[in-house]
């Protein structure tokens, strides 16, 4: 039995209202502003993801990245974004604020266009199969790419949740997480899950990592 279930997407920005802006056109959603955040929504709950100021500034390669569907990179660089690389079927960019993600070029695109969340990790294998158990769904091998995956997410609004392997360790606060709901926070740190903030004070959540140190954020339901 799942012990928590998909809620959203977080996103750190240096500037709310550009990155913001900037993700909604390239998903297919709309910003709206807050006085010091914003969010992005769609036609499902799940797919809002949440843009929050932090004061430091981006220093290495995002360990979790998001793969989007376009009909062009040439409309997402018109957009903001900057081409790193071309690799084989998709290609390496970067948004407004440094931040990587990958594109996938199709001859059709819905509206909606988070195809993918994308973590890098020392072990795949284990850190896919520890969230199987945590929000269902079946840890799954990639042996053309050597990555797994959860695919489909119980609950995600999107097709999969790939865990690539990577030989550098983790070294600072992501600056992508997601979020989850759960009746039972206690019942994730007995699985492995780490307490770094309690619930309390001004926020509504318990902030954990998961075994190899990715942020989450836990609400109580």
């Amino acid at each position: 039995m799942a012990l928590a279930r998909f809620k959203d997407l977080c996103f750190d920005a240096e500037n709310p209202r550009v990155l913001g802006e900037f993700y909604a056109r390239a998903l297919g959603l709309s910003y709206v502003a807050h006085d010091s955040n914003g969010h992005l929504e769609g036609q499902a709950p799940e797919q809002t993801i949440w843009i929050n100021p932090v004061p430091e500034l981006k220093t290495t390669k995002h360990r979790v990245h998001v793969d989007v569907r376009t009909p062009s990179v040439h409309e997402l660089e018109k957009l903001g974004a900057t081409v790193l690389n071309h690799a084989d079927g998709w290609t390496v960019m970067t948004d407004p604020e440094g931040g990587e993600f990958c594109a996938f070029e199709r001859d059709r695109v819905d509206d909606y266009r988070l195809y993918a969340v994308i973590v890098d990790c020392a072990k795949p294998r284990s850190l896919a199969t520890w969230w199987a158990d945590v929000v269902g769904g079946e840890a799954r091998f990639d042996s053309a790419h050597g990555l797994w995956s959860i695919e489909p997410m119980p609950g995600a609004p999107f097709e999969s949740f790939v865990f690539v392997p990577v030989p550098e360790p983790k070294s600072t606060k992501n600056r992508i997480h997601w979020d989850v709901t759960t009746s039972d926070v206690d019942a994730l740190l007995d699985r492995g899950a780490t307490m770094l903030r309690e619930k309390g004070g001004d926020i509504d959540w318990h902030v954990l990592a998961d075994p190899e140190g990715n942020e989450f954020c836990a609400f109580v339901t």
